[in-house]
C-alpha cells in the first residue's frame, strides 16, 4: 500500500514538474511572439533595466511598453482564467460524479454572460458596469440553483444538473433577446464578441478585479480537493467521516460559481476547458483529486496561454478565445470518447 502510494506520489511530482516546465515555456514563447517583432536580447534588456532600475534607449520604449503594459498582463490574466476554469471543471465533475458537466452546468457561465450583454446594452462600453453585472448575474445563477433544488426534499446530485439546466437555458433566452433589441452599429457586435471570449481589454486593472475571488476560489477548492473523493464514495459513506455532505457541496459550489464568474467578467464565455482538460489530467494521473485539482490548474493555465497565443498571432484580425478552445476542444474529446468510452 505504501510502496503504491510512495509510487503515485512520484509520478504526480514528475508530471507536475513537467507541466510547470511547460507553463513557463509557452508564457515566454508569449512574451515573445506578436504582431510587433521584439527580439530576445530585447527582451534581455528590457528585463534587466526593470531589475535594475535604469534608463532603457529611446528605441525600446515601445518594445517595453508592450512587453509590461500588453502582453505580461495578458499572459498572467489567461493562466488565471485557464486555471480557474479547469479546476472549477475538475472540482464539478468529481463533485456531481458525472464526468460530462463543466462549469457550465450550473448555468454560472450563462448568467455572467447575460449579465455583460445586459452591461453593454445599458452602458457604454463601461468595462466597470459590466463586471459588476456579469459577476452579480453569475451569482444569481447559482443562487436560482440552489433555491429550485432546494425545493425538493432529496436535494440530490441529479435535482442540481437539472436546475442548472434549466437555469442556464433561461438565461441563454435572455442572451439572445438582449441581442435581438440591441443596437445592430454598435451593441450587437460588443455583445457578440464579448460572448465568444478574448483577453484583448487585459490589463493589470482587470487582474486586481479578479485577483481577490480568483484566490478565494483557488485556496478554498485545493484545501478542499481530497475531500470530493470522500463525496465521490456516497452520502452514507461521507456521514460516517464526520463530513456533511449537503453543506460540504455546496461549499464547493459556491467556490466553483465565484471564480467562473470572475473569469467571464474580464474574459467571456470560454468553453470546453472545464470539460476537457479534467479529462487530460485523469488520464495522465489517475482520479484523487488530492493531485486532480492542482495538476489540472496548472494545464489549464498552460493550455489558455498556448491558445491565447494562437488566437492573436495566426490571422491578421485577432480571432475569439472561444472559437479557438471549440476548434481544439472538441476533436480532443471526440478522441477521448471514441477511443476511452469505457472510461468516461
Amino acid at each position: 500500500m505504501n510502496i503504491k502510494k510512495n509510487s503515485t506520489m512520484t509520478s504526480y511530482k514528475n508530471v507536475a514538474f513537467l507541466v510547470v516546465i511547460l507553463l513557463i515555456i509557452v508564457s515566454c514563447i508569449s512574451l515573445l511572439v506578436g504582431r510587433y517583432d521584439i527580439s530576445i536580447s530585447d527582451i534581455i534588456k528590457i528585463f534587466s533595466a526593470k531589475i535594475n532600475n535604469s534608463s532603457l534607449p529611446d528605441k525600446l520604449e515601445i518594445s517595453s511598453y508592450i512587453i509590461w503594459d500588453i502582453r505580461i498582463p495578458r499572459i498572467i490574466l489567461a493562466g488565471m482564467v485557464g486555471a480557474c476554469i479547469a479546476i472549477a471543471g475538475t472540482c464539478m465533475q468529481g463533485l456531481l460524479q458525472n464526468p460530462l458537466v463543466s462549469p457550465d452546468v450550473l448555468g454560472v457561465s450563462s448568467g455572467a454572460g447575460f449579465g455583460a450583454a445586459l452591461g453593454i446594452i445599458l452602458t457604454s462600453n463601461n468595462l466597470i458596469t459590466i463586471q459588476i453585472l456579469s459577476f452579480a448575474f453569475g451569482i444569481t445563477s447559482m443562487a436560482l440553483v440552489f433555491l429550485f433544488s432546494k425545493g425538493r426534499k432529496d436535494q440530490s446530485i441529479l435535482s442540481i444538473i437539472l436546475s442548472g439546466i434549466i437555469v442556464s437555458s433561461v438565461f441563454t433566452s435572455l442572451i439572445s433577446i438582449t441581442k435581438y433589441v440591441a443596437d445592430a452599429e454598435e451593441k450587437l457586435p460588443a455583445i457578440t464578441f464579448w460572448l465568444m471570449g478574448s483577453f484583448s481589454n487585459a490589463s493589470y486593472d482587470q487582474i486586481k478585479i479578479i485577483i481577490l475571488p480568483v484566490m478565494i476560489g483557488i485556496v478554498g477548492l485545493t484545501i478542499l480537493r481530497w475531500k470530493i473523493n470522500i463525496l465521490s464514495l456516497g452520502d452514507d459513506e461521507a456521514f460516517t467521516m464526520g463530513i456533511n455532505p449537503k453543506r460540504l457541496r455546496w461549499i464547493i459550489i459556491i467556490l466553483c460559481t465565484v471564480m467562473v464568474s470572475s473569469t467571464v467578467t474580464v474574459a467571456g464565455i470560454i468553453g470546453w476547458i472545464g470539460l476537457v482538460i479534467p479529462h487530460i489530467c485523469r488520464k495522465i494521473i489517475g482520479y484523487n483529486h488530492g493531485y486532480l485539482v492542482p495538476l489540472s490548474g496548472l494545464t489549464g493555465a498552460a493550455f489558455l496561454i498556448i491558445v491565447d497565443c494562437l488566437a492573436r498571432n495566426i490571422s491578421s484580425s485577432e480571432i475569439p478565445i472561444g472559437i479557438l478552445t471549440a476548434l481544439i476542444g472538441a476533436p480532443i474529446f471526440a478522441f477521448l470518447f471514441m477511443y476511452k468510452r469505457g472510461e468516461i
